[in-house]
């Protein structure tokens, strides 16, 4: 019997779904860890300053935040700059990641300092998971045709960025951050995780429905194959910027911290 290829992809999903279920990761159901220290990463086209809403109502909350500068370059060094401020910290830490960064926080969170994870609008692949694959069993979002590249180095296009990217922004806060866009290079994109650490550190997500860089759908699957809590925000990809209460909640509750 001839199957298409829509048809497939969906009973691979399934299956995947199926075959997870008694090996999923620690759901964020009993009462977690009482942190003081955020650790937050970010993904590709952006820099640090993207927690910048997030960072200052956590530490208006009393807590420690700090926004790792992710290189860019290959997984390795990616998961490396995380590791070295995990281990500046004093404590029980929430590590949080968006976009891309969900790789990043998947592979450093079996940090012994991190007592949860939280992934925003991120990645969240197994351990040794071929991503792209993944993720091609789902649309393909409409910000993937706006990346151009010079050699190796890729990057978002304005006019990607502003509708794809940060489609609920205002076009000048939008402008701003597509002007401190950093570049990525291609290598970023082949490596896969070694660990998974949402399958031993309870885990937090935040789906963005209205998302035109990662699907939607591939989210809520990521999210409900970890066991994490999960929240919809009727957001762009970057929520951590047009929600920030919300986020900051999200955050505040995988710290133990009383949210309101």
């Amino acid at each position: 019997m001839m199957i298409n290829r829509r048809a497939f992809s969906a009973a691979l999903v399934a299956g995947a779904a199926a075959s997870l279920l008694t090996t999923r990761g620690i759901a964020a159901t009993s009462a977690p860890v009482k942190a003081r220290n955020i650790v937050l990463a970010h993904g590709l086209f952006a820099d640090g300053s993207c927690w910048t809403e997030v960072i200052t109502r956590l530490q208006a909350a009393g807590l420690n935040a700090t926004a790792v500068q992710n290189p860019l370059t290959t997984l390795p060094e990616a998961a490396a700059s995380v590791k070295r401020v995990l281990d500046r910290q004093d404590g029980p830490t929430v590590l949080v990641g968006h976009s891309f960064s969900g790789m990043m926080v998947t592979e450093a969170g079996v940090h012994p300092n991190v007592s949860a994870l939280v992934y925003v609008a991120a990645r969240a692949p197994d351990a040794g998971e071929d991503y792209t694959a993944l993720a091609k069993t789902f649309p393909t979002p409409p910000a993937s045709a706006g990346i151009v590249f010079d050699g190796d180095e890729g990057r978002l296009s304005e006019a990607a960025f502003l509708r794809d990217f940060a489609g609920d922004l205002p076009e000048a806060r939008a402008k701003v951050l597509y002007a401190v866009q950093q570049p990525f290079q291609k290598p970023l994109l082949t490596g896969k995780t070694t660990a998974a650490a949402w399958r031993s550190k309870p885990s937090w997500y935040a789906v963005s429905t209205e998302d035109r860089t990662i699907d939607p759908d591939l989210e809520r699957f990521m999210a409900k194959r970890m066991g994490a809590k999960t929240i919809e925000l009727t957001a762009s990809h970057l929520s951590l910027i047009s929600h920030p209460d919300e986020i900051t909640r999200l955050i505040l509750e995988a710290a133990g911290q009383n949210a309101d």
